[in-house]
């Protein structure tokens, strides 16, 4: 089972983007890239549709907006505080785990998720708490989406903090490049997949 979750909140703000994610989801679903898609107003739903399903889950993407170390539903975001018992989310992203198949994978396609120092911590807690592959990018993204990197559980990431940076350091990240077709890892949307290669 491949899931495919993005933020329908995007409507009047933030680029007005909710329409183009959703209907980049339609067309990844006749293509048979997932097999299921939904798109969400909260971290609660997304996480409450995923574990409805009863399948094992291979892949999970999210189409949103992000910010070093987080993805963001609206102005929820969710960072690498969701896997210490205290957070709200903490028991749902634990039942998500329980639904995961071996190997997992778990793609966040939105801006600069896996950037500066915060993404390389969202990449390693997440991976680690939930036993799967993350893969995010760490550049501004849009027809281009560069910077994409991958992690299994137990690595570090390979990447440089410092990549997609153009201003600020990777402790205080401040503004992020734009994707273009010759940097880092670069794919389009139309690309339904993580190079194998591209994973620490």
């Amino acid at each position: 089972m491949r899931l495919l979750v993005y933020d329908r909140t995007c409507v009047r703000k933030r680029g007005n983007l909710s329409s183009v994610w959703a209907a980049g989801a339609q067309l990844y679903k006749q293509l048979g890239r997932v097999d299921d898609v939904k798109g969400v107003a909260s971290w609660d739903e997304a996480l409450a549709w995923i574990v409805a399903h009863e399948e094992p889950i291979d892949e999970i993407q999210y189409w949103g907006h992000g910010k070093w170390g987080g993805a963001l539903v609206d102005d929820e975001m969710l960072d690498a505080e969701v896997t210490r018992p205290i957070h709200r989310l903490h028991v749902a992203l634990a039942a998500v785990r329980e639904r995961l198949a071996n190997d997992a994978l778990v793609w966040f396609r939105c801006c600069e998720v896996l950037g500066a120092r915060r993404g390389h911590e969202l990449a390693m807690r997440l991976a680690d708490f939930l036993g799967a592959r993350i893969a995010g990018h760490t550049h501004v993204i849009g027809f281009h989406q560069s910077g994409l990197h991958g992690l299994r559980p137990g690595q570090r990431p390979d990447w440089n903090a410092e990549e997609g940076l153009v201003a600020g350091t990777p402790a205080h990240p401040m503004r992020a490049r734009m994707s273009l077709p010759w940097r880092p890892h670069t794919i389009t949307c139309l690309h339904g997949s993580v190079p194998a290669a591209w994973f620490a």
